[in-house]
């Protein structure tokens, strides 16, 4: 049992030592509407340090001075660092807004005007530059079908065919 016990706490504190960085990235594409709605869970806290370093202003995620100007740094970063291609067609994300969940933030963003999906085209390094650990994982949903990848920095591209 202290052997156990041991191993146990040595896992822990080694987990305490190596945080893991990752995000959770949901694209389903709603037919009858004509949409695809993009959802990313990101840690609050890694994005709020990444806004930071990227636009060199203070962000507060959690308690916005001013939420329209977090909104826009967070549209703006994630327009650079999530780009979607549907059939060949970069298509322009448009930012809805964000939530905080627990230690996340939910992201929400959508395309309108998307009438049918084939092929996905993925570009996500969302936190690259500041994690070099940092993994996002990609579940793309097309009539009913859930595919799904896990992209390991610096891999930053998934492709999908339905």
């Amino acid at each position: 049992m202290g052997l156990i016990l041991c191993k146990w706490l040595v896992g822990a504190w080694a987990m305490l030592l190596h945080p893991f960085y990752v995000s959770v990235t949901e694209i389903r594409h709603n037919a009858a509407q004509q949409e695809l709605q993009v959802s990313s869970r990101i840690f609050y806290d890694d994005l709020e340090r990444t806004l930071k370093t990227e636009y060199k202003t203070p962000v507060d995620i959690l308690h916005p001075a001013d939420r329209k100007a977090v909104d826009g740094l967070i549209a703006d970063y994630l327009g650079k660092h999530l780009r979607i291609t549907i059939d060949g067609k970069p298509l322009a994300l448009h930012y809805l807004g964000y939530q905080i969940e627990e230690d996340a933030a939910w992201c929400f963003l959508e395309v309108k005007g998307v009438a049918g999906v084939k092929k996905v085209h993925i570009i996500n390094d969302i936190l690259y530059a500041q994690h070099p650990e940092q993994i996002n994982m990609m579940h793309v949903v097309v009539k009913d079908v859930r595919k799904s990848t896990k992209l390991d920095n610096p891999e930053r591209v998934a492709d999908f065919v339905f």
